[in-house]
């Protein structure tokens, strides 16, 4: 039996056994994992470089290694406003682009998606409409050339080389053809879209920038390297760590034959994106871990929103449904293996 036949056979029987509301979902949602795709053989497309996004990338870190030399002389409150920054860009991309736009793992007011999509514009990792595409994408053909940051092709693309080549031509024509209609009849994701430049220069750099300089006297430099760049490049490498470091290194106990891990260091960066090998077993689920709130501080978010009514349907995976999956994973891969 293969890989692609085992992890086929483990997704339909947790199928089966989701609770909830889930399994309604499971059937639309365009993150199944999809086992009938093959890679065409013969040589690969050649790599075409993006100049642009490699002079800005570069350009964005060197402005974030010299808000590192100036972060000694930011006051306390300048930390503290880059700190709530780094939060509010974070869970824009956590609870809203990620568990909420990409997978649908629970419903949101309309105040709350319209907080989470200026937290995302802060964040500044493409529109929702673009960013939840990729990441179906990404889940519907994991680890193969469809897959936007495939990580078998090493740490560096799978973190941020990705983004200075040319999308493979299967990642494109994949993206395509997915429906995306929930996403399209979102008035709150469109509205970002449209507006999704401005909203970046207001929500991404002036206003971490502007704030500390008008109420308590920061510097303007202080405000855009520290505040600005430096959280901003931070809060990008925290997110690129889940496509690279928690698809390398970790522990694999919800299914052995996938490669993302479960990796408590960029569960803590990420404010609770981690527990990777769950999430790619499990998308569906809104704390994306077993273990709730622990090292997840979007679960925590979440939770507060709907406790606030703002939020509500979150979907979770059983603990009989977890368990069984763990024996029924590790009895086929000792299959696979000695087979």
């Amino acid at each position: 039996m293969s890989t692609t036949e085992t992890r086929t056979q483990l997704a339909a029987s947790d199928e089966q056994q989701l609770n909830g509301g889930a399994m309604a979902e499971t059937s639309t949602v365009e993150d199944v994992f999809d086992d009938t795709y093959r890679e065409k053989s013969g040589p690969k497309p050649r790599r075409v470089l993006v100049w642009r996004n490699i002079i800005m990338m570069t350009l964005l870190h060197i402005g974030a290694l010299y808000g590192l030399v100036l972060l000694p002389s930011a006051s306390f409150l300048t930390l503290a406003w880059t700190a709530v920054c780094y939060l509010f860009s974070g869970l824009g991309v956590t609870a809203g682009v990620h568990r909420l736009w990409s997978h649908r793992s629970y419903k949101a007011s309309f105040p709350l998606r319209v907080f989470l999509a200026l937290a995302n514009s802060m964040a500044f990792q493409n529109d929702i409409y673009e960013w939840a595409r990729d990441h179906r994408v990404h889940h519907k053909f994991s680890e193969t050339d469809a897959d936007p940051h495939n990580a078998t092709r090493g740490f560096f693309f799978a973190h941020i080389g990705w983004l200075l080549v040319r999308k493979h031509p299967d990642v494109i024509e994949k993206g395509k053809k997915l429906e995306l209609m929930d996403l399209k009849a979102d008035k709150v994701v469109m509205f970002q879209r449209r507006h999704y430049k401005l909203s970046v220069v207001i929500l991404c750099f002036l206003v971490p920038t502007l704030v500390p300089w008008y109420f308590w006297g920061e510097s303007l430099a202080v405000g855009y390297f520290v505040s600005g760049l430096l959280r901003y490049a931070v809060i990008l490498n925290a997110t690129w760590l889940v496509n690279s470091a928690a698809h390398i290194w970790g522990t694999r106990p919800y299914d052995k034959t996938i490669n993302p891990r479960e990796n408590p260091l960029v569960a803590l960066s990420a404010i609770g994106e981690g527990f990777h090998n769950y999430h790619h077993t499990f998308p569906f689920d809104y704390a994306t871990s077993e273990f709730g709130c622990k090292l997840n501080l979007t679960t925590a978010f979440i939770d507060l929103m709907c406790l606030l009514g703002l939020a509500s349907d979150r979907k979770r995976v059983s603990k009989e449904t977890v368990a069984a999956r763990i024996q029924r994973t590790e009895r086929r891969f000792f299959t696979v293996l000695t087979s």
